[in-house]
């Protein structure tokens, strides 16, 4: 009989307290379990006094070393205790934007580049319109100044 560490969801609406047990994988989540070997209260504060996450260590042993699979969640309250290790998961594209900010940031880019390219056009043709010579008087005007 395959068998998992999970957690069953006891508590009221909007008040979940959890039960640590060790249960068939068939058996529905807050259906039948072997045994109950923890709980884990998450409406407590973190950082205060009481205990979040108490666990059974013995019983855990045991059932582990009999073939018993911790969920993601039971294993991680397992790594806290000491009694297990956890890979660290890596999920280098969960922090990127998606695909509509993605295009939106490229926009922004595009326009500022733009931006830029104009500003540049502008400055070169009024350096060049500065260092062209003077244009001269046309020669009837010329020729009127001198007599």
């Amino acid at each position: 009989m395959a068998t998992k560490i999970r957690l069953a969801r006891a508590g009221s609406k909007k008040r979940p307290y959890y039960h640590i047990v060790i249960a068939d994988v068939r058996a529905p989540r807050d259906g039948r379990f072997i045994e109950r070997v923890g709980k884990w209260d998450p409406m407590l504060p973190k950082d205060g006094d009481a205990v979040r996450v108490e666990l059974n260590e013995e019983r855990i042993k045991y059932w582990v070393a009999n073939g018993a699979v911790p969920t993601d969640r039971v294993l991680r309250f397992m790594a806290a205790a000491g009694l297990a290790t956890r890979d660290e998961r890596n999920n280098p594209n969960k922090g990127k934007p998606g695909k509509a900010a993605q295009e939106r940031i490229a926009e922004k880019e595009q326009k500022e580049l733009d931006k830029k390219e104009a500003e540049e056009a502008a400055k070169a043709a009024a350096a060049e319109a500065a260092a062209a010579p003077a244009e001269e008087a046309p020669a009837e005007e010329a020729a009127a100044t001198e007599e």
